[in-house]
Order: C-alpha cells, then structure tokens, then sequence
C-alpha cells in the first residue's frame, strides 16, 4: 500500500449527476445526485431497497445506468465509450459476500486481478499481495482457504483484494451484515484505520455508531435519491426530514 496521505479533505474525485436505473418498472435510483471527495468519507443509509447497493454496482459499472453520469477525477466513466475494465480498474469494491474463490488460496486470491487484470507477474503480484495481507492482519492465513477462515477474517481478505490494486476510490457495500456481530469490529476497526490514512470511500452501512465516528458526509438515500445528506451530526443528531427520523427511529428500535 502506498504511504498514508493527510486526510484533509480535497476537491471531488467522483461526481454522480442525475443517476437512473430502472428494473422493469420499478425505478431504483431516481435523478440521484451525489459527490465523494478525495480523501474523504461518505456513508450512505437507508432502508432496504433505498437504492445503495444499487448505486455501488452502478459506479463500479457493474450495473448499466438508463441516464445521468458518473465522473472519477472530470471523466464520465458511465459514458459507452470509456473503457470500462480501465475504469474498473481504479476502484475497489468489497461486496456483503466475501466472494472469494473456496478453490484458491487466499494468496491467489488476492493475486489473482493483479496477475490478469493488471498484467503483474507472479512474483510481483504475491509480494505485494503478502503485504497487503500482512496490513489487514492475515499474515498467518496466506496459504489457508477460505473456508479455513473465520467470517471476519474473509471479509478482511476481500479487503487486501480490492487494496492490493491501489485505487482511488474504495466502494463498501454492508461489509459486516453477514459477520457475527463478535466480528464486526475487527472489520470497522480496518476501515477506520483506512479512513485515518486518507482513503477515500463511498460505504453503505447500518453501523450508525461507525458512521458518527468515520463520515465525513452522510447521505440517507429513500427511493432512489439522496434525500438528506450533511455531517454525522446534524443527520444522525438532528435529522430534518419527516423519512429520515423515521428510518432512524426503527434502526433504534
């Protein structure tokens, strides 16, 4: 990984405007508007089907948007001719499944978008693989499998995954909702620890506690559009809207 940045937050690497997607007739996300800056940490919440993993899919282009724009550092990557894997490329996305390969080791794993994605050979690739599973605090589970581990511990591993490239924006969608609730710590510690260093993220949680302590910005999406962001204070703290208190009101409850 590359040496730790000021966290200070800069100007906006990533620019979504006016984002459609539609299955069928169900519209998913809703002219949604949003801006991640660099170094910074946005959390999205909001009840199920509210649009966020939608959302996430959409800005690592893992799903076709019906209109609007997603623009990393001024480019339209949702544009039908830019390069997709390129763009991929510059981002991490670590799912609420771990997703790993129960064939693999977590080594090869790891290694593996670096080998054919990147075009790192195999020494390159296992060297700053073993680094970065060192990072996370897997440096003794390089040659087990992911069934050999605990949940916390493939979460952790999916994480090396998606850093091991370097990218510029990291995406979390709900990394600890399948972890037992022992295990969800050791995962938010990481992410706080990212956040820390300067990484930027767009993360989907219903950790509420974790977005006060890491958010820069906090957005609760409801029917596909952002419909109050500000800081973890005053949305947390001292939400306006009727559907936000509302949301909160039942995740207390």
């Amino acid at each position: 990984m590359t040496a730790p940045v000021p966290s200070a937050v800069g100007s906006s690497l990533l620019r979504v405007s006016g984002l459609r997607k539609s299955f069928g007739e169900h519209v998913v996300l809703d002219d949604l508007d949003l801006e991640v800056p660099e170094h910074g940490c946005v959390v999205l919440i909001g009840a199920s089907g509210s649009g966020k993993s939608t959302l996430l899919r959409a800005i690592d282009l893992l799903e076709d948007v019906d209109d609007g724009s997603i623009e990393l550092r001024g480019v339209d990557v949702a544009d039908p001719w830019v390069d997709a894997d390129a763009a991929r490329a510059r981002m991490g996305m670590v799912f609420q499944a771990y997703n790993l390969f129960g064939h693999m080791s977590v080594l090869d794993n790891v290694t593996l978008a670096p080998r054919l994605v990147h075009g790192r050979d195999r020494a390159e690739a296992e060297d700053a693989a073993v680094e970065m599973l060192t990072r996370v605090g897997l440096a003794d589970k390089i040659r087990a499998y992911p069934d050999q581990l605990s949940g916390g511990q493939q979460q952790r591993a999916a994480i090396a995954r998606a850093l091991v490239n370097d990218p510029e924006l990291l995406l979390l969608d709900e990394v600890t909702s399948a972890l037992d609730p022992e295990l969800v710590g050791e995962v938010l510690e990481l992410l706080a620890e990212l956040r820390r260093e300067g990484m930027t993220m767009l993360i989907a949680t219903h950790e509420m506690a974790f977005a006060r302590d890491v958010a820069d910005q906090v957005c609760f999406l409801h029917e596909g559009r952002v419909h109050e962001s500000g800081t973890p204070a005053q949305v947390l703290g001292d939400p306006q809207e009727t559907r936000t208190r509302e949301f909160l009101a039942r995740l207390h409850a």
